[in-house]
C-alpha cells in the first residue's frame, strides 16, 4: 500500500475509514493520528504489502472493544496522553522486531484498565439546566454530549401575605461552573408563566438571593432568575408570587380598583428587588455547601470555638482561685494582728 502524499486533500477522517475498515470510530481513531498508526505498521510489517495490510487490520480489531466507550469529558486529555504513551511502547516493539499480532491486543487490554480507572461519568440531575460537569465524551464519532434537559426550570408556587415579605433563592441541584456566573432577574406581572416575551428586566437585582418588602398587589406574578455562565445560559429558574390578605384599612373601593387595574405594570419604585444575607442554615442547604473543604473548615472552626471555651473556663477558674487565695491571706493575716 502507497503512503499518501503530504497535503493531500483526502479528509483524515474518510483515511481512517478506507485503511481501519473494522470498526471505524473506535477510541483508537480519536486519540491517535492516521499518521501515527500507518507509521506504526510500517515499522512492523514494511512499506508497503500484503504483511502492511494485515497489521492494520489487526490494529483496529485490537481496539474493537473500545468502539462504544463513554468518558468524562474532563478526562479527554489523560486518555490522550495514555495513547501518545502507548503509541510510543508499539514502535519501541516493533523496532525490537516484536509480532504485531503480540502486541496491538496487549496494548487495547491496557487501554482498557487505564479507561476503567479514569474519573467516572457524573449522573444527569433532573429536572433542568445545562450541566457541563455531565458532559461525556463518546468514542463511537469522537464527539461529546450533555444531559437532554430543558434549560427552563418547573415554576414554583410562594404564596405571600400582603405586607409581609418574599424571598426567592436562584439555586439549581447540579454543581455550577466556580468562576464568571451571572444571575439576572426578570418580572411578568399578573401571570403564571414560562414565555420569555411577558418578562422585564429588573435592573437593581443582584445574585442568587433576592427579597420583596413590603409585598403589595402589585408584586403578584412570575419572576426569572436567569444564570449563565461567561454569558452561556445554563438555566432559567420561575417563581410565582401569589399575594393574599385583605386591603389596609381606609383604603376605599376606587383604591382597591385602580391598583387592581395596574397590577400588570407596577411602577419602578414599587418593584424593587433586594439582595438579601442567609443565614447558616440556608446556606448549608445549598448544594454546593457541604464540599469536603467546607466539612473540614466547619471542623477547624468547631475545633476552634471547643478550645477557646475550654480556655475561657480555665481562666475563669484560676482566678476564681487567685480571689480565694487572697482572701484566705488577708483573713489569717488580720488575725495575727489581733
Amino acid at each position: 500500500m502507497a503512503l499518501l502524499p503530504q497535503g493531500s486533500a483526502v479528509p483524515s477522517a474518510l483515511v481512517a475509514l478506507m485503511v481501519f475498515r473494522a470498526p471505524a470510530w473506535a477510541c483508537l481513531l480519536c486519540f491517535t493520528s492516521h499518521k501515527e498508526r500507518v507509521r506504526i505498521c510500517q515499522i512492523f510489517a514494511g512499506i508497503e504489502g500484503p504483511e502492511l495490510e494485515k497489521c492494520e487490520e489487526a490494529f483496529a480489531v485490537a481496539f474493537k472493544g473500545l468502539l462504544d466507550t463513554e468518558i468524562n469529558y474532563d478526562e479527554r486529555s489523560h486518555l490522550h496522553d495514555a495513547f501518545t504513551q502507548m503509541t510510543h511502547s508499539l514502535q519501541e516493539i516493533a523496532t525490537a522486531q516484536g509480532s504485531f499480532k503480540v502486541a496491538f491486543p496487549d496494548a487495547a487490554e491496557k487501554m482498557r484498565k487505564v479507561i476503567t480507572q479514569l474519573k467516572e461519568v457524573r449522573a444527569c440531575i433532573p429536572p433542568c439546566g445545562l450541566q457541563e460537569v455531565a458532559r461525556r465524551f463518546h468514542c463511537r464519532g469522537c464527539y461529546s454530549t450533555v444531559c437532554d434537559l430543558p434549560l427552563d426550570c418547573p415554576v414554583q408556587d410562594l404564596t405571600v401575605i400582603r405586607g409581609h415579605q418574599a424571598k426567592f433563592s436562584c439555586t439549581v441541584n447540579f454543581q455550577l461552573p466556580k468562576e464568571e456566573i451571572t444571575y439576572s432577574w426578570k418580572f411578568a406581572g399578573g401571570v403564571r408563566t414560562q414565555d420569555v416575551s411577558y418578562f422585564q428586566d429588573l435592573p437593581r437585582a443582584r445574585g442568587y438571593l433576592a427579597r420583596i418588602r413590603p409585598v403589595q398587589p402589585a408584586h403578584r406574578g412570575t419572576f426569572s432568575c436567569v444564570i449563565q455562565h461567561d454569558q452561556l445560559l445554563l438555566a432559567r429558574l420561575y417563581f410565582f408570587l401569589n399575594v393574599t390578605g385583605a386591603p389596609p384599612r381606609g383604603e376605599t373601593e376606587l383604591q382597591v380598583s385602580f391598583r387592581e387595574v395596574l397590577r400588570w405594570a407596577p411602577r419602578e419604585a414599587e418593584m424593587i428587588i433586594e439582595p438579601w444575607r442567609p443565614s447558616l442554615g440556608e446556606l448549608l442547604a445549598r448544594p454546593e455547601a457541604l464540599t469536603l473543604s467546607n466539612q473540614c473548615l466547619l471542623a477547624a472552626v468547631a475545633a476552634l470555638a471547643s478550645a477557646s471555651a475550654t480556655l475561657v473556663v480555665c481562666q475563669v477558674i484560676t482566678n476564681i482561685g487567685e480571689d480565694i487565695r487572697k482572701s484566705e491571706h488577708s483573713y489569717f493575716a488580720g488575725g495575727n494582728r489581733k
